[in-house]
């Protein structure tokens, strides 16, 4: 059975941090997932076709990894991909306590899914898309935070 991981989260925008965290998932696994969630109830900065542009060009390279949407529950969107991992990149402790929280939830709602924490690298910690988000509000330059292939526009 193939192992395929999936990268949930909003992506608005993608910062270097999340692409570091799929670039070092890919050896892991035979296929990653980066599922942009679709929340009609939130608002967002970029619009999806945008994010998923982004996310496109920033994995391009990469055939093990696919970018696709999904409203709902993650675990819903796992188990309709046959996907056994739920990949979460955490940048502090307090990213631990909230995404470990979700995982045992998932976890009673999908025994047969694990998710995986893999910590952000030193250099990638402080970065946030709410952060870039901000910088970008007040007209600041996020460029050295989000990958070389998201062009702001």
């Amino acid at each position: 059975m193939p192992r395929i991981a999936v990268f949930p989260g909003s992506f608005d925008p993608v910062t270097k941090g999340h692409e570091s965290i799929v670039l070092r998932a890919i050896p892991l696994f035979d296929s990653v997932i980066v599922a942009i969630g679709n929340n009609s109830s939130k608002s967002y900065m970029f619009p999806l076709e945008k994010r998923k542009e982004w996310l496109r060009q920033t994995f391009a390279a990469h055939k093990q990894v696919q970018v696709e949407e999904y409203s709902g529950l993650t675990v819903d969107f796992c188990k309709s991909k046959s996907a056994g991992y739920i990949l979460r990149g955490i940048r502090t402790p307090g990213d631990y306590e909230f995404e470990s929280n979700i995982a045992q939830m998932n976890k009673m709602m999908q025994p047969s899914l694990e998710t995986i924490f893999m910590l952000t690298l030193p250099e990638h910690t402080a970065i946030s898309s709410t952060i870039v988000r901000d910088i970008l509000k007040h007209g600041g330059d996020a460029g050295q935070f989000i990958p070389s292939s998201v062009v702001l526009k």
